[in-house]
């Protein structure tokens, strides 16, 4: 399988569950995070913190992953050719007698 299908496949299968996840906790955490209820005020700054590291790793989990991935699979790959590249350019040459 190529890597660009291989990545599509997974994040279509890892989409629903990590989506999923996700907005079942912000919306139990909504009514926190507004403030309504006892200790409103308390409670709200960690609503609103565990809210936003929930964003955070959806996106994280959902794009940047696989971005970085691909980039470093293709620095990766690059660097196997040149040091290739430089194997056979050394194998080729015959080292030189001291005089």
């Amino acid at each position: 399988m190529e890597r660009g299908e291989a990545l599509f496949e997974a994040a279509r299968k890892r989409a629903r569950p990590i989506v999923m996840t996700t907005v079942a906790m912000v919306a139990g955490m909504a009514h926190i995070a507004s403030g309504i209820g006892a200790d409103g005020e308390f409670r709200a700054p960690m609503a609103l913190v565990v809210i936003g590291g929930l964003v955070t790793s959806t996106l994280l989990s959902l794009v940047v992953v696989p971005v970085v991935y691909t980039l470093l699979d293709d620095l990766g790959r690059q660097s196997g050719r040149v040091w290739r590249r430089l194997a056979r350019g050394r194998a080729g040459r015959v080292p030189a007698r001291p005089a």
